[in-house]
Parts: C-alpha cells; structure tokens; sequence
C-alpha cells in the first residue's frame, strides 16, 4: 500500500516531485508509524466490517482501529468480539491487502483469546490499541501482547512479524495537575522498556474534556481549550523528544463531520481556492466543518505530532494532504542535511525567504524527510488544495 495509492498512477505524477513510498505491515517500524496518517476508527458491531474496511481501502485509508472500548455499549462486548472473528476470517479470504488493522481492547485478557480465535486470520493484524494508558494499568497489555506473539499458532500466522501497541493517554492521572508529572514519567518508563512493540501514542483528547465537562466547537481546535493544549505540550516535552528518546504521538481525534450552527468566521482563507472548482471545494469543507479540522491538523505538526485518529472517513484526506511534504520544506531539509554541512553553519533558503541554520535546525529536517518518504514531496507548483481536490471525497 501507499498514501495515495487510490489515485491512478497519472495523477500521481502530476502531483508528486517524489512520490509516497509502498510499505507494508512487515515494514520496519519507523516506516509505519510515520506512515500511520489519518487512523479510522470502526466499532467492531459492524455487521459488514470487512466489507467497510475494502471500501475505505478504496478512498485512500492506511490504518484502521477496530473498537470494542468505548465505541460499543458494556452489553455488547461478547456479540462484538464474535463479529470481529468473524470478520476478520471474511476479510483475510478476499483478496488484495487490507490497511494496518489494530484492535482497540479493554482489558489485557483479551489479547491472547482474540489472537488464538483469529487463528490464520490473525495475519491481517498489526497489533492492539490500548486505552487509558498509565505504567500501572498499561504493562499487563504489553506483557500480554508479547505472551500473545508467542504462542505457536499465532506466531506461525505472522511469520516473524510482531504485533505492536499503541497506548493511548488519556488517563485523569495525566490530566491533573498534581498527579502528571509522576504519571508521565510512569508512562515513559513503561513505552521505554517496551520500546520495540511501541509504534505510536495516542491522545485522548475526548476524555481530557471529559474530565471537566468541556466539549470544544467546531469553531476551535484543541489548542484553544487551554487545559488540554497544556497536556499536550506536557505529553510532547516528556515522549516526544528528537534526541531518540522520544515516540510518534498522533493528534486527537476531530468529532465533526456536517453543519453545524457558527458562530465565528471560517478559518479557511479564500485565497488559495481561486482557481477551477476550488472554490467549491472550500465551501464544501466550510459546510462540513472541516476548516476546523485543517486548522487543527497544522496546529498538531507544529506541536510535534504525526497523524490524527479519525471517526469519519471524510477526515482522511485532509489529514493525508496537509502531510504532504511541500517542495519548499523538502528542499531546505535536503540543503540542512547535506554531508558537508555537518559542521554547522546558516544560509540562505534555496527559495530565499527564510534563514536555515543547521544544527538548530537539523531535527526538523531528519523528521520532514522520514515524513516525505511515505507521503511523499509535492511538486512546486503543486499545494495543498490541489492534494484535497485529487483524493477527498466530501459526503
């Protein structure tokens, strides 16, 4: 598979100066989870679960989250887990390659007896999604995970592949201040001994807001509820570093998909849909209040985050189109790290308008080329709103 791969060859072309990369779920780690992008979520109930994962393969999904956590009522844990044996056996019978399927559990306990009632079909999985993530709650699902790996059957179906974790943060422990630094540096030893099976962290946002009743608006990001922007911050500061400590983290899901009442302007500028249909586009995306979703994707990047969980599948092209790499940052990230540069030094920009200092600077241009190799580099006269109008549709 590769971002957008559900386009035709063709337009690729026209769009991409290099094109996104092909992986795959026995591709080493740091490919897939910088490849991650936009991770839709599904409850596992879904009576036609394997026929919705073809179809979202189809519009340009990478990585889905099978649900039996929050997304399904307690009642319903029993009937969903059978639908998603079943389902998951439908679905490794078809051919072509699904996207990196995870399994969102709620207890440890479930890990093994999912993987052993898979049976081959457990081949289809790159590994589990674990909520409410803390040292204390969150080692038995990596221990688990790790048990589950080796069993025979289940090791025989991989083929040497491992299954992966993806914790998500969204324990009141991290929330409250009193308790966050603790439960950080908790977090980080446990992700750390685990590092390996570690792909990625999750933010749960939703349940940070829960913790004080907050619901944000369309009209605002995460950002700008202050209490979660200062958790994120907290989260990047102590699991996010580019020294090789530090993990990819994913942005919090966006929950809006149609109209809804506004009270602020759009955050869309109108300048870059002025040509063609793009300026329906835009209307479009107002109407569905994915402006807000845009504003929020490049607040993430700019606070060290790397792909966004979705709820809705007109969220995933706007998350994979805003991380394409531009011509302008691939251009400065290749001059950075030039081997002749390695003692350091400042010049201009390739498209002089900006100062590149290597050293400070260096970090960033390790982190946009790891991006660029599975989104790939867009053209030079190639933008974001050309990216949006190849590969999203807007219901």
């Amino acid at each position: 598979m590769r971002h957008f791969g559900h386009i035709s060859p063709a337009a690729r072309a026209g769009l991409f100066h290099r094109e996104p990369c092909a992986f795959d779920s026995g591709s080493p780690a740091r490919v897939l989870a910088a490849a991650l992008g936009a991770t839709l979520y599904s409850p596992a109930t879904r009576p036609a679960l394997a026929d919705d994962v073809k179809k979202q393969v189809g519009r340009g999904v990478v990585s889905m989250v099978v649900c039996l956590e929050d997304s399904i009522a307690d009642a319903e844990v029993e009937d969903a887990e059978a639908n998603l044996v079943r389902q998951f056996t439908d679905l490794a019978a078809r051919p072509g390659e699904p996207p990196l399927l995870f399994v969102r559990v709620r207890e440890p306990e479930q890990i093994p007896d999912l993987a052993r009632r898979l049976g081959p079909a457990v081949r289809l999985l790159s590994g589990f999604v674990l909520p409410k993530f803390t040292e204390k709650r969150g080692t038995p699902f990596l221990e688990a995970i790790a048990a589950a790996e080796k069993e025979p059957g289940t090791a025989d179906a991989l083929g040497g592949r491992p299954l992966y974790a993806m914790p998500v943060l969204e324990s009141p422990d991290l929330l409250h201040l009193e308790t966050r630094a603790d439960t950080l540096a908790g977090i980080a030893r446990s992700v750390t001994a685990y590092r390996e099976r570690v792909l990625a962290l999750r933010l749960g946002v939703t349940d940070f807001c829960s913790a004080y009743g907050l619901r944000r608006t369309p009209d605002m990001t995460a950002y700008d509820v202050q209490v979660v922007a200062h958790v994120i911050a907290d989260v990047v500061n102590v699991l996010g570093r580019a020294d090789g400590s530090g993990f990819t983290i994913t942005g919090p899901v966006w929950e809006y998909f149609r109209l809804q009442e506004r009270m602020f302007k759009p955050m869309l500028r109108r300048s870059p849909f002025t040509q063609g249909r793009a300026d329906a586009l835009r209307t479009a995306l107002i109407q569905h209040d994915l402006d807000g979703l845009l504003r929020e994707i490049e607040l993430d990047r700019a606070n060290g985050l790397l792909g966004k969980t979705c709820i809705h599948p007109s969220h995933v092209q706007p998350v994979h189109a805003l991380s394409v790499v531009s011509h302008e940052e691939y251009s400065d990230a290749r001059d950075i790290l030039r081997p002749e540069r390695t003692g350091g030094g400042v010049m201009r920009s390739a498209y002089t308008n900006k100062m590149n200092e290597v050293k400070p600077h260096r970090a960033w241009a390790q982190r946009t080329l790891q991006r660029a190799e599975v989104f790939g580099v867009a053209k030079a006269d190639v933008g974001f709103v050309e990216l949006l109008a190849a590969g999203l549709e807007v219901p």
